[in-house]
């Protein structure tokens, strides 16, 4: 089975964008939104820093399912434009993401922590005893 993507060549859709746009606000397309992210390695841990300005630290959902760890967030929101009972206009809002991430084997999963702070979730997975590096030793020769 060949799957083709059809371009709608008519231009109808648009064109009924072009004349409801002033007088109804036009059509929103939803986006597709991922939220980005930095990894930064040191010699104790790995840091994750995600960006998602305008969230409070009970919008995230951030789960470990084995080496797996998924961080997501999902929000409604609701806007009113008008006279109360009869609108002009009424917005919905709806917004979510979701990024996963698997794991090496040397974090430490028990140990790991976040916090949310000026719209950065941040994300520390310390790695295990046995990851980090080992002071450098002389061995004496017998």
């Amino acid at each position: 089975m060949n799957l083709v993507k059809r371009n709608n060549t008519n231009g109808f859709p648009f064109v009924m964008d072009e004349i409801f746009k002033d007088l109804m606000g036009g059509t929103q397309y939803v986006n597709k939104v991922t939220a980005p992210v930095n990894i930064k390695e040191t010699e104790n841990n790995f840091l994750v820093e995600l960006m998602a300005p305008g969230l409070k630290k009970e919008d995230f959902n951030v789960e470990l399912d084995n080496d797996l760890l998924t961080i997501s967030s999902e929000v409604k929101t609701e806007k009113t434009e008008g006279e109360e009972g009869k609108f002009t206009r009424k917005e919905f809002s709806f917004s979510s993401f979701k990024r996963s991430f698997t794991l090496p084997e040397t974090v430490n999963q028990e140990a790991i922590t976040a916090s949310y702070d000026n719209g950065i979730l941040k994300l520390t997975l310390p790695k295990k005893e046995e990851a980090l590096p080992k002071e450098k030793r002389l061995i004496d020769i017998s």
